[in-house]
């Protein structure tokens, strides 16, 4: 039986006590949208944007999920068969499709403009934070709450990582179990969470005097076209989610200072990546460029992880450091960039990178700038 990096605290408890959550709606929201609902009204609060009468209409929201409310699915099904079509709730369908963190937020916020969920495996926060900041930058808002968050440690998804060996096995340490570009590495640890940020337009930003992390400068998404499951290993769809990022930003790639990867520690992931950032920057920017994976520290929090991995980035530009790639040992001749290995370290970050993949040959990336 392998580990999984579960979050201990229910999120429910800090929900309880904040007063724009109301106990009817929270009596009906699953795992992963308690976690969105959460991390959106921390993020609220943070930006100290006002939501009200005037401007709820310019406010709008694109949150994502890889699994939706799974949990929920499956305790409905699991009625069904045990106490018949009579015992389900009428909340049932509306708490389980993916769309389901972006209806309660509106509804816990009031938010009311532009509305929708985004989902695309893995790679789902990233692509939920791009298209926010297309939505924005396009001005059909002045601001969008986004991020992702999926809470899938349950046993048929446990079965299916299992069938497909995506999961590391290396259980006697299980803090030390993932290794990212690690010689050794066989996998990933599954995780839960998710994280939620403000995107909104530079000027209304200023006017109000909000505290602004950082910019967002480019995004890109693109897909392998190849299979569900395995990855192209030529890169090409990575590459191209790339190259439309850094179209965006109208940057040069001799800018960027920090990537944050899939990092997934799979042993083609971490290679085609590796082949990938070595193609584009080419073989000497690449090598100096700090690269490191938080997944070893989280866990793979699916849909979740393309925003926490955003969050990395934006936080590494904020405090000019960057998170290390624990548990990286042995080094990979094939995989033969800087990963950062075990310890934090102190970096000149002006453009920081995030790349993400998921199953179904998704693929997205965004470009981060320092103000």
């Amino acid at each position: 039986m392998q580990i999984q990096a579960e979050v201990k605290k229910d999120p429910k408890e800090l929900l309880q006590l904040d007063s724009r959550v109301t106990g009817k709606q929270l009596k009906h929201m699953n795992r992963s949208v308690k976690f969105a609902l959460l991390s959106t009204l921390e993020a609220l609060d943070d930006s100290q944007l006002e939501i009200c009468e005037q401007n709820a209409d310019e406010i709008g929201i694109i949150f994502g999920s890889g699994a939706g409310g799974s949990e929920t699915f499956l305790k409905g099904q699991e009625t069904l068969q045990t106490k018949g079509a009579k015992r389900i709730s009428p909340f049932l369908v509306a708490n389980f499709i993916v769309d389901a963190a972006s209806g309660h937020i509106a509804i816990a916020t009031g938010a009311r403009g532009p509305n929708m969920a985004i989902s695309s495996a893995c790679a789902t926060g990233t692509s939920a934070i791009g298209e926010a900041f297309s939505t924005v930058a396009r001005g059909d808002a002045s601001a969008i709450i986004t991020g992702s968050s999926d809470a899938v440690l349950l046993p048929l998804f446990h079965a299916t990582w299992t069938s497909m060996r995506a999961l590391s096995k290396g259980t006697a340490e299980p803090s030390q179990a993932m290794r990212p570009f690690d010689l050794e590495r066989d996998g990933f640890i599954a995780g839960e969470g998710g994280a939620s940020f403000i995107v909104e337009n530079y000027e209304h930003a200023l006017a109000r005097k909000a505290k602004i992390y950082a910019e967002i400068i480019g995004y890109g998404s693109a897909n392998d076209a190849h299979d569900m499951i395995a990855l192209d290993v030529t890169g090409k769809g990575l590459n191209r989610a790339i190259r439309a990022s850094f179209q965006t930003a109208c940057i040069s790639p001799s800018m960027v200072g920090y990537i944050n990867p899939h990092g997934s520690a799979t042993k083609m992931n971490d290679l085609v990546e590796t082949n990938v950032f070595k193609e584009f920057f080419g073989q000497e920017k690449a090598s100096q460029i700090p690269i490191s994976s938080v997944k070893p520290i989280i866990g793979h929090c699916m849909g979740g992880t393309g925003s926490l991995e955003a969050l990395a980035c934006i936080l590494a530009i904020r405090d000019q450091k960057v998170a290390p790639t624990i548990n990286y040992r042995i080094p990979d001749p094939e995989c033969d960039l800087d990963y950062v290995p075990n310890e934090a370290r102190s970096c000149d970050i002006d453009v920081a990178l995030s790349t993400s993949a998921g199953l179904g040959g998704h693929n997205a990336s965004l470009l981060f700038k320092r103000i």
